[in-house]
């Protein structure tokens, strides 16, 4: 399973999945800040269709919102 979280340091909302992530010891999820790095933000855009963050893309399909990106994690990482 490939997972890909786009996020930006200064959201509140990616924070608090980066948080989550954190308390969780979740570290199999491969980090894109878009805020950093034009190819992530033409990436989310691309494939995800906006670029809403967070956004995790799970093989290839975005999930958006931290509360279902968090439920997601609680199910299938934790």
């Amino acid at each position: 399973m490939t997972l890909e979280l786009y996020y930006t340091p200064f959201c509140p909302f990616c924070r608090k999945v980066l948080s989550f992530m954190d308390e969780h010891d979740i570290e199999n999820i491969l980090l894109k800040d878009k805020s950093s790095n034009a190819q992530f933000q033409d990436e989310l855009i691309r494939i995800g269709g906006k670029s809403q963050v967070p956004c995790l893309f799970i093989d290839g399909k975005p999930l958006y919102e931290s509360n279902d990106i968090i439920q997601w994690m609680k199910e299938h990482c934790c």
